[in-house]
């Protein structure tokens, strides 16, 4: 890194559901010196569309491309203003975006849903990630890919997800022909926002490999697999979504004019590639390592694992060369219900009197339930849950399976249910660690961060005890938005005072606390006694085959009216 006599910095842009942060950050240390937050004035559009009497069907999630851009306008200037520094002194900006969150746009990158005669069509507006409208799309391209012995499939685990961007531009495609032909290019929000402040489309191998089902030797899928997936998809990668795939922390261009007096920043200044929010955790947790897994950890828990060579893991949400460190293979898993599933239990299963105790106490029910919780040992309650309250994911990819507790008696506490709760995350957890090591990918260490292990010391030590290892917590409070500066500075490079590679900015400004969180082997004893049980529930419902596989997806189709 070449001094310059001065500190310089790098501002992270982390884009999530609701709102949007930036983070000024110390490019020498990773010290985090401001932030501000933009909540999205439209926030997440799944009943009507803003200013209009379409209404919008069931498992649509949208958003207003505007929104992303007052990210930008409002909390750029904000840290610039907080931290009293000049605009010469930030060398790069790195965005990070929720994903697969996708948009049509013209020829110049303009929105559709901003031209009249497409804002009452909900086709022209930005799908959020969360977006499964597209699920019958998205069964039909795993039918014909597992049909056809298509070679992508295996890299995702079996199957794609209804999230993705094959699905929802099929979706599109075949509900709105007009927009679908309108559209120059359907572009990753991530990527738009990138362009929106370059003036350059680059598609970062995050984004495409993840998502949108790039493979760095391979390519995209074929063509003849594509035209018989629908005929107007034949050359869909070489037009609608056309454009180079470029590394993660690479430069996608200089901060153009217009942009940059908005913002106030200096023209020219990097910016990189995006990177998907919770890929961007593996930056600023500082791993670079392979062997390692992080867990990012929130409503729902993101495994995210470096290594030297491609493995095909079933049930794996992916593997992508430079999808998180370039180099590396980075490998993606998941469990799509963690905090949001205590968060259920807590709003809609707790009893006012606890509440009032909490309240009397000056704490909250979560506090009041940990501390409870925490005074039992493990399997004293004697129960056990499954924990796909919002569906599986890692290993076995069904957004049909439901959540599922065993062992209720008359006498069962809620302190002794939020406990079980608890565990099943770490035992989910588990049995995603066995599957990468059964595929042939160790997992030598462990690293946390997002909202969870900064809040609920319980859970933690559970992963770590049921695990059977050490956990490294991420020292930032926000090391998704930390992850991001770290590319905006390895765009700068060291001609900027950056860094040459994403590598070096990472071991640089990347940050664990110095104290592991360590197991209790009394507990990890007991809980090897609890997950064997665990595991012959997680085959019994989760295998169709199983002998009560098909009851939890019976229950599904008679809930949805099938």
């Amino acid at each position: 890194m070449v001094e310059t006599g001065g500190k310089n910095y790098a501002i992270g842009v982390d884009y999530g559901t609701e709102s949007g942060r930036a983070v000024l950050v110390d490019v020498q240390t990773g010290e985090e010196i401001a932030a501000h937050v933009t909540v999205y004035a439209h926030g997440v559009i799944d009943r009507q569309l803003p200013g209009s009497e379409v209404t919008l069907a069931m498992d649509w999630a949208l958003q207003h491309p505007g929104d992303y851009l007052d990210v930008l306008r409002q909390s750029v200037p904000a840290v610039l203003q907080q931290a009293g520094i000049p605009p010469e002194s930030v060398i790069g900006i790195g965005i990070d975006f929720t994903a697969c969150t996708v948009l049509p746009v013209n020829a110049d990158g303009v929105p559709l849903c901003f031209f009249e005669e497409y804002r009452n069509d909900p086709h022209s507006w930005t799908k959020l990630w969360k977006h499964h409208a597209a699920a019958p799309q998205a069964e039909r391209i795993n039918h014909l890919a597992k049909e056809r012995g298509e070679d992508f499939l295996p890299r995702y685990g079996g199957s794609i997800s209804s999230e993705w961007l094959l699905p929802k531009l099929l979706e599109t495609a075949e509900q709105s022909p007009a927009v679908f032909e309108a559209a120059d290019r359907f572009v990753e929000a991530a990527d738009w926002v990138v362009w929106q402040l370059c003036g350059e489309l680059a598609r970062s191998s995050c984004c495409a490999g993840y998502k949108g089902i790039w493979h760095k030797l391979e390519g995209y899928p074929s063509t003849e697999f594509l035209k018989q997936l629908d005929p107007r998809f034949e050359s869909l990668y070489q037009t609608k979504l056309a454009g180079s795939v470029v590394p993660v922390g690479s430069r996608a261009g200089g901060l153009e004019p217009r942009m940059a007096k908005e913002l106030g920043l200096l023209p020219g200044t990097a910016v990189s590639t995006a990177i998907i929010d919770a890929h961007a955790a593996v930056l600023g947790c500082g791993v670079t390592e392979p062997g390692s897994m992080v867990l990012a950890m929130g409503t729902s828990l993101c495994h995210m694992v470096l290594g030297d060579e491609e493995h095909l893991i079933q049930g794996v949400n992916g593997v992508v060369e430079d999808g998180i460190v370039p180099g590396m293979f980075g490998y993606e898993a998941g469990q799509p219900a963690v905090g949001d599933m205590f968060a259920w239990f807590v709003n809609t299963s707790v009893s006012e009197e606890i509440a009032r105790q909490a309240a009397a106490e000056g704490i909250g029910v979560h506090n009041w339930l940990e501390r409870e919780a925490g005074q039992l040992s493990p399997g004293q309650s004697g129960l056990l849950a499954l924990d796909w309250w919002n569906g599986g994911r890692s290993p076995i990819l069904d957004e049909a399976l439901s959540g599922l507790l065993v062992g209720l008696t008359l006498s069962t506490t809620p302190a002794e249910i939020y406990r079980a709760l608890l565990e099943s995350a770490a035992f989910g957890t588990r049995r995603i660690i066995e599957t990468f090591e059964e595929s042939g990918v160790q997992i030598v260490s462990l690293y946390a961060c997002g909202g969870l292990p900064q809040k609920n010391k319980l859970l933690m030590q559970i992963f770590a005890d049921v695990l059977g290892m050490d956990i490294k917590v991420a020292k930032s409070t926000q090391p998704v938005a930390l992850g991001a500066a770290i590319c905006g500075a390895a765009a700068a490079g060291s001609q900027a005072s950056g860094y040459d590679s994403l590598s070096d900015g990472i071991r640089a400004m990347g940050q664990t606390k110095e104290q592991s969180i360590r197991p209790n082997r009394e507990h990890k004893a007991a809980y090897d006694r609890l997950y064997a049980q665990y595991r012959a529930m997680h085959e019994a419902f989760g295998v169709p085959s199983g002998p009560v596989g098909k009851v939890m997806r019976e229950l599904k189709r008679m809930r949805t009216g099938g």
